[in-house]
Formats: C-alpha cells, sequence, structure tokens
C-alpha cells in the first residue's frame, strides 16, 4: 500500500513593520516626542554573518599575543651531560633542560605572535547597523534631550538615570563629552559614555540600554551612511 502524506500548508508568520522611532526624554525622565531614524540606515535587517565576522575581528585584536615560553636552547643552564650513557642502569639523558625534567623546556608552547585580523570596512559598517538594528527591535534605545549635570559628581548622574529608569549596562551616546559630564559618570562601571565617532559594536552588544542625545541623532546617521 501506499503511504498516503497529507500536505501540511505552513502558516506563514505576520511579520510587524519595522518602525525606527525612538521615543525622547527631559532629564526629569518626562517624554517629550517620538523621533524617527528614517528607514535609509536603519531597515531593520539584522545579518549575522557581519555580526559574527565584526566580533570575531574586534575580540582577535585586543589579543597582545605577548605569551612566551623557553625552549631547550633557551633555559639557562643543562649544559653538562647529567650521567653516563650506559652503564648506570637508568634511562639516556642528554641535558637537565630537557622538556621531559622539572624546569626544562617547553615543547609546542606559545610564542609571541600578531593576532591582528582585518575586515572589509563594508562588512564593519553593515555590522554596526545590524547592531543597532537588533537593539531598536527590542526597544533597548531611548533618546535624552540633553546630558548635562549641575556638578561633578556621581550622585548627579545617578539623578539622571533614576529619572530614566534604567538599570544594568548602560551606553551613551553624546556628540561631545563634557568634561563635568565625564568626572560624574566614571566611577559608575555600568555606565560607559562614548561620543558618535569613538563607540564600536562591542559598545552596542555589550548594553542592555542604549542612551542617544538628540545633537548625536544627524551626526550618528551620517557615520552610519558613510559606507
Amino acid at each position: 500500500m501506499k503511504k498516503q502524506t497529507a500536505r501540511i500548508g505552513k502558516k506563514k508568520r505576520k511579520e510587524t513593520a519595522f518602525n525606527p522611532s525612538v521615543p525622547f526624554f527631559d532629564a526629569k525622565g518626562k517624554q517629550t516626542e517620538m523621533v524617527d531614524l528614517g528607514t535609509e540606515v536603519f531597515d531593520g535587517k539584522i545579518h549575522q554573518g557581519a555580526l559574527h565576522q565584526a566580533v570575531v575581528t574586534h575580540n582577535a585584536n585586543r589579543r597582545q599575543g605577548t605569551a612566551s615560553t623557553k625552549t631547550t636552547s633557551e633555559v639557562s643552564g643543562g649544559g653538562r651531560k647529567p650521567w653516563m650513557q650506559k652503564g648506570t642502569g637508568r634511562a639516556r639523558h642528554a641535558s637537565i633542560r630537557s622538556p621531559l625534567w622539572p624546569g626544562g623546556g617547553i615543547i609546542f608552547g606559545p610564542h609571541p605572535r600578531d593576532h591582528h585580523i582585518s575586515i572589509p570596512r563594508k562588512i564593519k559598517q553593515l555590522a554596526l547597523i545590524s547592531s543597532l538594528n537588533a537593539k531598536l527591535k527590542e526597544k533597548a534605545i531611548v533618546g535624552i534631550e540633553s546630558l548635562h549635570v549641575s556638578e561633578p559628581k556621581t550622585k548627579r548622574f545617578k539623578e539622571i538615570l533614576d529619572a530614566l529608569k534604567i538599570a544594568g549596562r548602560v551606553l551613551f551616546i553624546t556628540d561631545a563629552i563634557d568634561d563635568k559630564v565625564y568626572l560624574a559618570s566614571r566611577n559608575l562601571s555600568e555606565v560607559a559614555l562614548r561620543t558618535v565617532n569613538n563607540f564600536n559594536i562591542m559598545d552596542v552588544l555589550s548594553s542592555e540600554k542604549i542612551v542617544i542625545t538628540r545633537a548625536a541623532i544627524g551626526k550618528l546617521v551620517e557615520r552610519l551612511k558613510a559606507a
């Protein structure tokens, strides 16, 4: 008998339209408006391959590559043969600095090397855009009208975090870093303060929340367009 196979129609998933809009708040935590970032850059597409390549490249380029071990010829001492080749009943040895001896050389140990990996600029740019798209889909990006503190104290910066109701690792992206803001935020280990031009993909992926100032919006779009 022939087996009858029933065709099961696959239900198409309803994909919600991607809306690249970000809520903006003032320093007291009151929402002022929704700002549309535009679909020219933020199209909602997440390129997993570009993300993976960018993360691997970033981690590899951070490695110092200074680990070093000594081979038998580099370990001091061991110039004299420990005992005669024959007649003692023991195994033959040429030097006490052999890898078989404690304190001897290392076989196939690490030596200084360069771990640098290059990545095409367009792939790096694509990965950065994909990471921001992922955060937009998670609704993990908010805006703030301006980032200022009255005095360079940590408690003043914490007042901003409390007003925005933000906890965990947060990335602040500004057009320029004010000295008072820098001094007020540097003691907060979970806060990263970056300008538009010096944040990278790892800053985005390692953050639970991203806060961007209004003055930095235009510069951010310009940076991401320059592919």
